[in-house]
């Protein structure tokens, strides 16, 4: 057993208990004095009220009249919290008034020198999209789609919906199965497999009028869809070998799709395997500035003639 996870449930052990022992511990968890003796003072640094007995069979209870969370944090573990809410506070993620209550709510279980960390902490670390001279600045930029909090509800329930879209200021509506919700280049994006057309559609949140439960008839399994997508798949007309640094680029970032597979255990060569749309202006472009961010640790198997001009016309 872990010692964090020792941890944790020797806590419920005493909580369930009037009082215990040292020697109890012990034997209850097959561990050392030592280390009993070790893993009670440390739970009494993270904040249950111990209160230990003088004598020949003195042992600890628990101060009465205290409020225990079932859940307690280490120091590390608070720390890595915080931090995850500080590197995501500008990222337009829903829930964003539940985090605020949850940070809350920790801040309340914590002691003061945990909580002088933190705020230590917050003053120290600076993320990408954080106002430095206001880091707690929350824009209206930062706030998700509202209609972002009730797509996820409902996704919880059915993964087949019925949307409508606004489209160059049409409305359209498509009954679908959600494949995924993901956010790529701070847009919260939907992919779908649209039921009755049969094929897959990128839906932008942000687009969304209304979302609603599917109750028609054309409901095709997970596995079915799976089959119909691999029917569908377009055969890769990009395929590049990555050098160190081109990998090193690739994971700071890339398209949503796209993935490498190593060729070399230590992981410093891989090759991609993908397939751009070169009739979409829009995609071309940004495959342009996405290979060239790459840089020139890359070797070119396969490239469409269209994305090879666009690179040639940059470069010079």
């Amino acid at each position: 057993m872990k010692k964090v996870e020792r941890i944790n449930t020797i806590m419920r052990y005493i909580n369930n208990r009037a009082r215990f022992t040292v020697s109890e511990i012990m034997w209850e968890f097959n561990i050392s004095r030592s280390t009993a003796i070790r893993d009670i003072r440390e739970i009494e640094a993270m904040g249950m009220p111990l209160v230990a007995e003088v004598g020949r069979d003195g042992g600890y209870f628990v101060m009465n009249n205290s409020v225990l969370p079932t859940v307690r944090f280490t120091d590390n573990e608070l720390k890595a919290l915080f931090i995850a809410f500080m590197a995501t506070r500008n990222l337009q993620l829903p829930y964003l008034k539940s985090r605020h209550s949850l940070a809350e709510k920790l801040l309340g279980l914590i002691s003061q020198n945990q909580q002088d960390d933190l705020v230590l902490l917050n003053q120290i670390l600076m993320f990408e999209g954080t106002n430095p001279h206001h880091p707690d600045l929350l824009d209206l930029s930062d706030l998700p789609h509202p209609m972002l909090e009730k797509l996820i509800k409902m996704l919880l329930t059915d993964r087949h919906l019925f949307v409508s879209v606004e489209v160059e200021r049409e409305i359209r509506s498509y009954p679908i199965y959600v494949l995924h919700l993901y956010r790529e280049k701070s847009v919260w994006l939907i992919e779908a497999f649209d039921l009755e057309e049969e094929q897959q559609r990128i839906l932008p949140v942000d687009h969304l009028t209304e979302v609603s439960p599917y109750q028609g008839r054309r409901r095709i399994s997970k596995k079915k869809i799976a089959e119909q997508l691999s029917r569908q798949a377009e055969t890769s007309n990009l395929v590049l070998d990555l050098g160190p640094k081109a990998i090193a680029q690739f994971k700071k970032y890339h398209p949503f799709k796209f993935s490498i597979s190593y060729t070399n255990p230590y992981q410093t060569s891989a090759s991609l395997s993908a397939y751009i749309h070169v009739d979409d202006s829009e995609a071309l472009t940004e495959i342009t500035n996405w290979l060239l961010f790459l840089g020139d640790d890359v070797q070119i198997r396969q490239m469409p003639e269209e994305v090879a001009t666009c690179i040639r016309k940059r470069l010079s």
